[in-house]
């Protein structure tokens, strides 16, 4: 629906159609991220509502659509309940992919209902879908004018969860070209959405700024993603932990938006105040991202990398739920964010957080975390040694959560949000 203007009122569907594209291509690529666990929350949660379900996934050489049943086994395989299963011919000749996501496509071939060519997706979702369906996408994935644009030949409800506009508000943390790639990516979601969902005000605020830029109003929701506390025990901790140690931790990847840089500042100052076996210890947690050699150069070399700063990728979840329950506070230092999944699970879990002060945290989070400069490396190490000396005085846990202060939950989430779709 080009040009300005904002959309019909949306009824309930007769059916809805999930957008599995991006799990499928975190296939055999380790923990899920934030924006990948989102997608997964929704695959779990339709398949258990009673309206009749389908899904689809992008692969290399087209669409293919599953209905519940098939859907179902492709989120046994994703959550490791069912091992992915053999290559066929096809993923034979896919010499470009990986093997997992060979696998994983060879698996949606065998499960599907429906398989076209990238061009045959508009006939396909006539053919095999009923009319009045809804299409959800919360992964970014797939939010062109061939995939949207066939959902709206068939007068689906095409509803878009869009999770921040850090690609346009921030345009010197990210990878050549990719700001102008989201940004086509927004205004086909303008062109085409007849819903955007919003994960905080915040994001709801910067969706409607960049529409109102290029000339479009469109409905709009809220709706916070849920937080679940994560399963933690001790006897997950990554071998060599001292638990009775403080020790702090930081998610997420390893890119100039998280600020990374801080943290090292911080511990490279500590080193010179506090004796090495006095120093806490800090375990950076995520995998390296891009644009960011010159982090990467510190973490590859002393004086404190392995003697008090420590580097971890591809923890599993149990592990970081672990490591998240006993530390002395989660360090969350970023220039932007679009949620902030990691703090509100450190929440959940009585540990003390400490972050920047941006809006979208303090939307979430309330007043329970220490908010604090990014670029302000005094005021982190001296909240830093605050917790360190908590944590040895036994009284570094989290308060009693305010009487008004309530984390989101999932059944909040999708209360709002199916009433919509």
């Amino acid at each position: 629906m080009p040009g300005g203007g904002t959309r019909t009122a949306i009824t309930t569907s007769s059916a809805r159609c999930l957008d599995l594209t991006r799990l499928i291509s975190r296939a055999g690529r380790g923990p899920l991220t934030g924006v990948d666990r989102v997608e997964m929350a929704y695959l779990s949660h339709l398949l258990q509502d009673e309206t009749p379900f389908f899904a689809l996934a992008r692969t290399g050489l087209g669409y293919v659509l599953m209905d519940r049943s098939g859907a179902a086994e492709i989120a046994d395989r994703l959550q490791g309940r069912k091992a992915w299963g053999r290559i066929d011919a096809i993923g034979r000749l896919s010499f470009k992919a990986s093997l997992s996501k060979r696998r994983a496509e060879a698996d949606l071939r065998r499960l599907s209902i429906g398989r076209c060519r990238r061009t045959k997706l508009a006939q396909m979702l006539a053919q095999k879908l009923p009319t009045g369906i809804a299409y959800l996408n919360v992964g970014h994935s797939n939010l062109t004018d061939e995939c949207l644009g066939a959902w709206q030949s068939m007068g689906a409800k095409i509803s878009i969860l869009i999770h921040d506009t850090i690609p346009l508000d921030y345009p010197k943390y990210q990878r050549p070209g990719t700001p102008a790639q989201f940004e086509a990516k927004l205004q086909c979601v303008a062109r085409h959405a007849d819903l955007v969902i919003c994960n905080s005000y915040q994001t709801q605020e910067d969706v409607k700024r960049w529409f109102g830029q290029w000339g479009y109003q469109i409905n709009t929701l809220v709706a916070h993603l849920g937080v679940e506390v994560p399963k933690a025990e001790v006897g997950a901790l990554p071998e060599g932990i001292d638990p009775n140690r403080p020790f702090f931790v930081t998610l997420g990847t390893i890119e100039p938006r998280k600020n990374h840089a801080l943290l090292l500042d911080v511990w490279d100052s500590l080193a010179q105040d506090v004796p090495p076996a006095d120093l806490p210890h800090l375990y950076i947690v995520g995998t390296r991202g891009w644009e960011n050699e010159e982090v990467f150069d510190r973490l590859d070399h002393p004086p404190i990398m392995g003697k008090s700063v420590f580097e971890m990728s591809n923890l599993p979840d149990m592990a970081v739920a672990a490591l998240m329950s006993q530390a002395s506070a989660v360090l969350f230092p970023s220039h932007a964010e679009g949620y902030g999944l990691p703090p509100a699970e450190a929440i959940s879990l009585g540990t003390p957080v400490i972050c920047s002060d941006l809006a979208v945290f303090r939307e979430v989070l309330g007043n329970i975390p220490v908010y604090l400069k990014p670029d302000d490396v005094y005021s982190w190490k001296q909240s830093i040694i605050g917790s360190t000396q908590r944590k040895r005085a036994g009284q570094h846990r989290t308060s009693e959560e305010p009487s008004d202060f309530k984390l989101p939950t999932w059944a909040d989430h999708f209360n709002l949000v199916l009433r919509e779709t």
